[in-house]
């Protein structure tokens, strides 16, 4: 495994994920039945944002400056960006930040794990050794939670459907693999054959559009319940890096949700922007 995400953490990928991870994860608790948080690929749980600048050998420039470090000096922002900025503060207050920018960053799981009640659970699977090992320190004393070293794949069919019937899948891989594209809709495939009424979110970078819109026309196959993508980029098509943007493809989203997340995605373009040209948008690919 060459990806390390602790150089990537609190870049603003990560902001666009996790706003929109705790907006589902509130839609979702609009009822009262308890649900099962999946993590399929969840790495360390949380991240030394210092650790970004000095690489594996040599020092390098950090990402999350352009990430969460533009949305912490911000203000007015809108109540669903102060809440996930809001969490982010506290998380890093707890493991003895003290800046007004963040030193430490919360991946999804304990993102997700400030926020669960007491009758939702989360399950965090994570097949990479070290990884693994970080993220069952992170929870040695987790709150509702339990951590798994096993493919994530893998889990989706040994973990669903879980005792409560509902759930929100996070899958979240670090695209490594050539075919990972190929393995998300074999995971959503076998997810939905498990839990027809799960919520599954997917997150993809935005590198090659052809790909992209290839894996949608692949889902499109699966005939798909109502499904949307909320993509953001942060640059336009002749900007020079790699990756311009990211998008999140969420199936069986909670009722009405795409309107509070629809207009979050062309302010965070904005705030995020690193080259003219970016924007954001929701867009169907099944209406519901």
């Amino acid at each position: 495994m060459n990806y390390r995400h602790h150089f990537h953490a609190g870049n603003f990928a990560d902001v666009c994920k996790h706003v929109l991870l705790v907006q589902l994860v509130r839609g979702l608790q609009r009822k009262e039945k308890g649900f099962l948080f999946l993590d399929t690929h969840a790495g360390r749980g949380s991240y030394d944002l210092s650790v970004a600048a000095r690489g594996d050998s040599l020092e390098r420039k950090p990402e999350h400056p352009d990430g969460i470090g533009r949305l912490c000096g911000l203000n007015d922002l809108p109540a669903e960006l102060v809440e996930y900025v809001s969490q982010v503060r506290e998380f890093d207050r707890s493991k003895g930040g003290l800046g007004d920018a963040p030193h430490f960053y919360p991946g999804s799981p304990r993102l997700v794990q400030a926020l669960v009640r007491p009758q939702d659970r989360l399950a965090l699977c994570e097949k990479q050794p070290d990884e693994f090992s970080a993220l069952q320190d992170e929870f040695a004393f987790g709150y509702r939670a339990s951590v798994h070293q096993i493919d994530g794949y893998t889990a989706l069919r040994a973990m669903l459907p879980p005792i409560e019937k509902r759930a929100l899948v996070l899958i979240d891989p670090p695209f490594e693999e050539q075919n990972e594209f190929a393995q998300i809709v074999d995971g959503v495939r076998e997810g939905l054959r498990r839990l027809p009424a799960g919520t599954f979110a997917v997150w993809y970078p935005l590198t090659e559009r052809a790909r992209v819109d290839a894996f949608s026309e692949e889902l499109l196959r699966l005939s798909l319940p109502p499904t949307f993508t909320a993509e953001v980029t942060i640059a336009g098509e002749n900007a020079p890096m790699k990756m311009k943007g990211c998008g999140l493809l969420v199936v069986n989203p909670p009722w009405q949700i795409d309107r509070i997340i629809g207009p979050l995605l062309p302010l965070l373009a904005n705030l995020l922007a690193q080259a003219p040209g970016g924007s954001g948008y929701l867009r169907w690919l099944v209406p519901e």
